[in-house]
């Protein structure tokens, strides 16, 4: 079965709101910029323009082949990277919520 990946963050509460819109877009740019380089990852989004009734800064939503396929990409290299240098730095929360479709 198909797996989704979704996760929501909040960014720390220390930027400006330049420094919100630069971190914002490096995640993105950088998390969609996976596309095609990890095997059984399907389809990777990331949504940054969140209304104003919202209480998270950023998501990710993203479809893999399988379960398996979904294992490999949380420990892949790229993956880990991106995580590592564009991510976890900057983010304050995050929730994650994987099932099957």
């Amino acid at each position: 079965d198909m797996i989704k990946h979704v996760i929501l963050w909040t960014l720390k509460n220390e930027y400006s709101e330049e420094e919100i819109a630069q971190i914002k877009r490096a995640i993105k740019q950088n998390l969609e910029g996976l596309s095609g380089k990890i095997p059984g990852l399907l389809e990777i989004k990331v949504n940054t323009d969140g209304l104003a009734s919202s209480n998270a800064d950023l998501m990710l939503d993203s479809s893999f082949e399988n379960v398996e396929a979904l294992k490999n990409y949380a420990v892949h290299p790229e993956h880990v990277h991106v995580a590592d240098t564009y991510v976890i730095p900057f983010t304050a929360t995050r929730s994650c919520l994987d099932f099957e479709i």
